[in-house]
This record gives C-alpha cells, structure tokens and sequence, in this order.
C-alpha cells in the first residue's frame, strides 16, 4: 500500500528541482560565492565563519546555506523560527553536541532567525562561541534592528541582493531545459514574466511551472500572461526597513527637487498598501522642514491635501496627495526653520531661568511699577517705521541669530527685510 502511495506522489515543484548543486550554480549572488567573495574565500579556505544571511525573498539564502555545509564537510541541521519554540531549540543543540563527540560539526541554519525573541537569540551565544555549532542565519529584514548585538558580534552579515534581469532569465533558461521545452510565451511576455517576479527567483520558477503546466495553442502575450498569471505583492512591511527605506528615498527626492523621482517613490508606498495618511504626514512634516519660509504656501498646500484626501477618500483623494507633493518638490527649499529650531532649543536649555529685560515686562501691579517692570518699553507702532530697535533678549545674554534665512524663494525677501532691520537696531542703539 506504501508504495503505491510513493508510486502516485507528485514530482517536487519546479523550484526545487532546479535547486543548485553546487555554489557555483547560485545565481544572482556573485559578489558573495564567486572567487574574491566572503563566501568563496571561506570555502576556498576551508573554514566557515557563523554568517547572517540578509536579503529579499527567493534569492537564494536557503540554498546557499545547504550548498555550505557541503562545501565545507559541515553536518547540517535546519529550523525555523516560525514553528520553533524553546523545547526545539535544545533538542537541536543536544543533538550538535553528541555529533561533536563523534568528531562531526554541525552548520545550524535558522530560517527566519529575525522571528526569535531576544532570550531565544541568546540562547545560541554558547553554542556558537564553543564551536559546538557554525550558525547560519537568515532573514529578509535588517539584522541591525531585529538581531541581538551580541549575537551579531559573533556573526559575519552578507547581503544578498535583488536577483535581476539576468539572473532570472538564467533561471527561466534552467527550467526550459529540465522541461526539453520553451516557455508558451511571445518574447514581450517573457520580459513581463520577469518584471512580474519582482527579484524573486522561487516565484518566478513558480510561475514559470503554471504556464508548463497548461496546454496553449498559441505564445501568450503580456496581456494574456497577465489574465493568467498574478502578480507578485511588493515586498513591503509598513511597520518595518521597507517602510523606512522607501520613506526615506522620497523625502531626500523632495528635498532634491525631483519630482518625478518622488511620485515614483510615493507610488511606490500606495500601490504597495501604505496609509495615505502616513504619508500625508510625511508631506506635512517635510514642508516645515525643508521648504519652509521659502515658500510659506507649501505647508498650506499639504494641509489642504489632508483635508481634500479625508473629504474624498481613496482613490480619487490620492490626487491631491500627488499635488501636494509635486508642489513640495518644486518648490524652493530652505531648512533655516529646522536650524533655527534646533538652535533655539538648545540656547534655551544651556541658559536656563535668564529673566526677560524688566522694559518689556507688564507691570499690571503698582509693585511691579515701582521695581521697574515696563520701564523705558518702546512701542514699535510708534517709532519711525514702526520698528524700535529695542532690546529684547535677557540682560547678560548676547544677540543669537538662530534665524537665518536663505536666498531662495519667500526667505529672499525676509532676509531683505531683517538686514534692513539689522542696520536700524545698530543705527539706533
């Protein structure tokens, strides 16, 4: 009965039957298993550091882990942090240290290692400093975050990067040849095909099984391919190194003036599923920021994008978010508010309780009167030009021009009118 269940069993997906033999097999990752890469110097010199794999889904981190412990005569023991507990975690170490004794060590790959709570990722540190086990990490977010520190200092991370254009064309030319046939797809779809994986080479063979898997008359086209096939989701975790990297590319597109490298960014988030709020308030903040005074119109421009987006809602409200941000990029930029911000908070804590001058205190009391309060205060409305001159900062405390505007924009024109007000105070003091 056993073996005519073995008999009916499907043949292992596609993906897996193109599983590289051999390090020089991976495809993509050149930098890190060629030659002069980390990977193949350790295997070229026998000896393995414990490593963190980093890198986006379907690049290979899992491949390259096997292909290690073979390369360098490793037992290997594999688990994941997502259906690993504790109990788990000492039952693997316990077997690591009687394959020790026999004079066999182990590469330990955790998959997902980000997945572990900090007491879990310490638990490693023993076992990784007294060479009961090489460990191999590997996670799709950024270890500087989600990793303990002192389980990084005893791990090498290797990026791995984004497989492209080449790499998965490769991977489609691998299955192509398992198969003895070519993809049912006209060369415009091929290119699709590709661009739809998104870098991931275990979606792209995915789909690649789907198509060998149908029966067509005739090559698909790309709109056809699209009928057929989905689309991989963008990797993109909102509350995660995605989320701050694309926020990150769009803010310093603003601040560089290129609009169509900024819409390109914000659609990057939306499509993807950011809140339109959040990124409403990125505009919001970044108008203060790095517009400012420059153009004084281009906060109102934001907060009327807020207000048209929650009026409208999606997706028709998004239009007013791509307006507020097509203003912000093109408007003139200025941090003067941001410097001057942080210089203004910093005086005000170096000098702590300093009193105003007495001059421009009330004095609603005859005390305060007769003790000075108000004394001598000149009214600007009735000065020439209405500006007095006066001296407003507390006895003791020398002028600070944290406020210096810059020569662009609105903030031209403001630093006219303090330079002339600059010459009045000297002229009148």
């Amino acid at each position: 009965m056993t073996d005519l269940f073995a008999a009916a069993a499907p043949p292992p997906p596609l993906a897996d039957r193109l599983r590289p033999q051999a390090l020089a097999e991976v495809v993509g990752q050149e930098h890190l298993t060629g030659p002069d890469g980390a990977i193949g110097r350790m295997v070229a010199a026998g000896r393995l550091a414990s490593l963190i794999l980093w890198g986006p889904p379907g690049t290979g981190k899992t491949t390259i882990a096997r292909l290690l412990a073979d390369a360098v005569g490793l037992r290997f023991a594999m688990i994941s942090a997502v259906f690993s507990g504790v109990a788990d975690l000492k039952k693997v170490f316990a077997e690591a240290q009687d394959a020790a004794r026999l004079g066999a060590r182990t590469l330990l790959f955790v998959d997902e290692i980000h997945r572990f709570n900090r007491a879990q990722q310490d638990s490693f540190l023993p076992y990784v400093e007294n060479g009961t086990v090489t460990l191999v990490g590997a996670t799709t977010e950024n270890p500087s975050f989600e990793l303990n520190a002192a389980l990084l200092s005893r791990a090498q991370v290797l990026v791995l990067n984004r497989l492209d254009e080449v790499a998965m064309e490769m991977l489609l030319a691998r299955a192509e040849a398992l198969e003895e046939r070519a993809l049912p797809l006209t060369a415009d779809a091929r290119t699709a095909l590709i661009t739809s994986a998104d870098g991931d080479g275990r979606f792209l063979l995915n789909q690649a099984e789907t198509l060998f898997s149908v029966s067509l008359e005739q090559p698909l086209d790309p709109q056809a391919l699209s009928a057929l096939l989905h689309r991989r989701m963008p990797v993109y975790d909102k509350d995660r190194e995605g989320h701050y990297n694309l926020i990150s590319a769009l803010h310093k597109s603003l601040r560089g003036s290129d609009p169509q490298a900024a819409l390109y960014w914000m659609a990057r988030m939306l499509t993807a599923g950011e809140e339109p709020l959040y990124v409403l308030r990125r505009l919001v903040r970044f108008a203060s920021e790095d517009v400012g005074l420059a153009d004084p119109q281009a906060l109102v421009q934001c907060l009327a994008a807020k207000d048209a987006y929650d009026f409208l809602g999606s997706p028709e409200g998004e239009l007013a978010i791509v307006q507020a941000c097509l203003y912000l990029a093109t408007a003139p930029k200025s941090n003067a508010a941001y410097s001057a911000q942080k210089a203004a908070w910093k005086s005000a804590r170096d000098t702590g309780s300093l009193m105003p001058p007495a001059n421009i205190l009330n004095a609603p009391t005859k005390l305060m009167k007769d003790i000075g309060y108000g004394a001598g205060y000149a009214y600007d409305h009735d000065a020439k030009d209405g500006f007095s001159g006066a001296n407003y900062w507390p006895d003791g405390m020398a002028r600070v021009e944290f406020y210096q505007p810059v020569e662009r924009g609105f903030e031209a024109r403001i630093r006219e009118r303090l330079a002339h007000w600059d010459q009045l105070r000297k002229a009148r003091t």
